[in-house]
């Protein structure tokens, strides 16, 4: 897999050739969270599952059914656990990919822009996975799920990783200045989004002083615009998607300017400081 060749290629061969590196690392990403694959993906299953049965249950107790929308419940429910957890698992996972002092980077093909998007694109492995297979039985075994329009809604979901990614390659630049305050930084974000992001409610619901709180947030817009796509009764005013978009795109250019100055000033003592 990793190994020097000397004769030039061409661009499709050497996509080729990365996209098989990427491919490789993204199984190494994945059975990183556990030697067999399955059990990765069923601890992923089931800490999806527990975080909706816990948010259903609360809504029940303390009587905010009624503050849903018209429509299934539980998918109203699963559409916020769902983004929520694909956004901040993207964030772990970028913020905890392998930096230019790895020993990982002195294999000739491998490089940090491989292991970031190898970070990403097994975090979203997973979760995709998970949905998929609990729609499935909630389906199959409970009740019929009908999805408004599930192609934007599926959209919003990438997006909601797309955002999440831009952010954990923001704080994995600033990770080998100041390890301990990006440590901090994620932990802080990452336990915010819990009611920053916005799943426990909706934005049309919400009176202006408080929106003003949460539209900062891009995944409180992924969030929104997404149940706006799922369920033909409500219609989001106070989101938009373009907006979680340019704030993704704004940091992943940052992110990767950062990243190849920090790639230039790299040390392998960096490591031992982490």
């Amino acid at each position: 897999m990793f190994e020097y060749r000397r004769h030039k290629r061409s661009c499709i061969s050497g996509f080729i050739a990365m996209s098989e590196v990427v491919f490789h690392s993204v199984v190494r990403s994945v059975r990183s969270k556990h030697n067999n694959a399955f059990m990765a993906l069923g601890l992923n299953l089931l800490q999806a599952v527990l975080f909706v049965a816990v948010f259903y249950v609360m809504f029940v107790m303390l009587g905010m059914r009624s503050a849903a929308i018209r429509g299934d419940f539980l998918l109203y429910v699963m559409s916020g656990i769902f983004l929520f957890m694909t956004h901040t698992k993207a964030v772990g996972a970028v913020t905890g990919a392998e930096g230019p002092s790895s020993p990982m980077m002195q294999h000739a093909p491998m490089n940090t822009i491989i292991a970031i998007l190898s970070a990403a694109l097994g975090s979203l492995y997973l979760q995709i996975m998970s949905l998929l297979i609990i729609l499935f039985i909630y389906h199959v075994g409970f009740k019929p799920i009908h999805i408004e329009q599930p192609i934007q809604a599926f959209g919003m979901l990438l997006l909601a990783w797309i955002t999440g990614s831009a952010v954990g390659l923001v704080l994995l630049v600033i990770k080998p200045w100041a390890p301990a305050l990006v440590g901090l930084m994620s932990t802080i974000y990452q336990r915010a989004n819990m009611i920053a992001s916005g799943k426990m409610f909706l934005a049309n619901t919400l009176p202006g002083f408080m929106l003003s709180m949460f539209d900062w947030n891009p995944l409180f817009h992924c969030i929104d615009q997404a149940r706006g796509y799922i369920f033909i009764n409500y219609n989001p005013h106070f989101t938009s998607w373009q907006y979680a978009g340019w704030v993704a795109v704004v940091l992943i250019m940052i992110g990767l300017m950062g990243e190849f100055y920090t790639r230039r000033h790299a040390s392998i003592s960096w490591g031992a400081r982490r």
